[in-house]
């Protein structure tokens, strides 16, 4: 007899990576801490330092240091790393977890999102990649 599915741990995963959470995050929040990163996350500020700095590294955000604390600019046009998804913008995954009031007036212009801002009411073109 097998054991029921919670009793061999599968009730543990997740669909989001930690990588995603972080990403959300600072996407929400340009100016977030570190601590505040880690606790929404439910990670250790350590490894949220080091997905900070694997997501600097992918091209996903920029870091830009203002006065004591850090401000992020997320690049929603970087593709998904998994090699079934990377014709796809990460921008796309934004703005399917985002909340509506991360998102800017209906009708503005991409432009003038605040920075790491992706607005969550701009639809994918019909071809998969979209304006932003």
């Amino acid at each position: 007899m097998t054991a029921p599915s919670s009793a061999r741990g599968s009730d543990r995963w997740t669909f989001l990576t930690s990588h995603a959470r972080v990403l959300l995050r600072i996407a929400r929040e340009p100016d977030v801490r570190l601590r505040d990163i880690a606790a929404g996350a439910g990670i250790t500020e350590r490894a949220a330092q080091a997905i900070v700095a694997d997501l600097e590294a992918a091209g996903y955000l920029t870091r830009t240091r203002v006065g004591r604390r850090n401000h992020y600019t997320v690049d929603p046009s970087v593709g998904l790393r998994h090699p079934s998804e990377a014709d796809r913008p990460v921008g796309d995954l934004l703005r399917a977890f985002l909340r509506r009031e991360d998102a800017p007036p209906e009708g503005a212009p991409v432009e003038d999102v605040p920075a790491g801002r992706i607005p969550a009411e701009a639809a994918p073109a019909p071809g998969g990649r979209t304006s932003t």
